[in-house]
């Protein structure tokens, strides 16, 4: 007896693709909306729509001392506060970590969100301690984004968020680099000539342990991401390994105008009602 063959159309197979990639969806949002508050122990409702992504809770407690707010999350592993719809997330370090706070936003789905990081400076004699660098790109040497997007798409911010930043740090009458960061999952390399080699070769400007999955990560999660970094060292030369010493004297020196920067960059988009666009996000 012969047996008929059910035959599928390609547009009825892009309806199957579509129909599960929104079930995939909706069951990560089920997800995501228990842990977001369970890693920073902050109501879903306490959420600001723009985002301010940080690796130390000196920027969290700087932030919530300015505008006289709760931080919440002391015992959880996130620390977060919110003012004037603008969120301020300790998230941790690393690439992974940058991975997962992305995961979670999709809880609330930001408008734009941006991450202020320390970096180490790779142009020796060009590069100080303490300089701004706004990332234009950043190069996926962390293998965390793999599990986003293949690893032939670039890490990019969104350029309309990345203006707004340009123009609050001419606001504030600084000065800035702009180039491509490496984004590393390795801390500890400032020993080893051949990855050095590899950064000169490279030419990247920075080096850091999450912009590049940051911008991945929020691009496949339909989300306006953006970074600005500061130089808190120049690994380049033995003399110019962080330190705790040296750490402290840049977060003493540099840190409150980094934050500063970073919120009036939020606020610009928000005060001029700025809708931040990437190119599209539609698969």
């Amino acid at each position: 007896m012969n047996k008929s063959k059910l035959k599928l159309h390609p547009e009825d197979l892009d309806a199957v693709a579509q129909e599960l990639h929104a079930a995939e969806k909706a069951a990560k949002v089920e997800i995501v909306r228990d842990w977001l508050p369970r890693y920073t122990a902050m109501p879903l409702d306490n959420f600001g729509e723009y985002i301010l992504l940080v690796n130390f809770g000196g920027y969290v407690k700087a932030f919530a001392d300015i505008y006289d707010v709760q931080i919440f999350g002391a015992d959880r592993p996130m620390q977060a506060a919110t003012a004037n719809g603008i969120t301020i997330i300790n998230f941790g370090i690393g690439s992974p970590n940058a991975g997962l706070i992305i995961d979670l936003l999709e809880a609330i789905h930001p408008k734009a969100v941006l991450f202020l990081g320390k970096c180490g400076g790779l142009k020796t004699g060009k590069n100080h301690v303490g300089d701004l660098i706004l990332p234009i790109a950043a190069v996926r040497g962390e293998g965390t984004s793999n599990d986003y997007l293949p690893p032939e798409l670039p890490a990019l911010p969104a350029f309309a968020l990345q203006k707004a930043v340009s123009t609050t740090i001419r606001d504030y009458e600084q000065d800035y680099w702009t180039g491509v960061v490496y984004t590393t999952n390795k801390r500890v390399w400032e020993h080893r000539e051949d990855f050095k080699q590899r950064l000169r070769d490279l030419r990247c400007i920075a080096v850091d342990m999450e912009t590049a999955t940051i911008f991945v990560a929020a691009f496949k999660n339909q989300m306006p991401a953006g970074a600005l970094l500061l130089v808190s060292d120049m690994p380049m030369t033995r003399e110019g390994i962080k330190t705790e010493a040296s750490d402290k004297e840049v977060t003493t020196n540099f840190a409150n105008l980094h934050l500063k920067i970073g919120v009036d960059s939020l606020k610009q988009l928000i005060n001029k009602g700025q809708t931040v666009k990437h190119l599209r996000f539609e698969v």
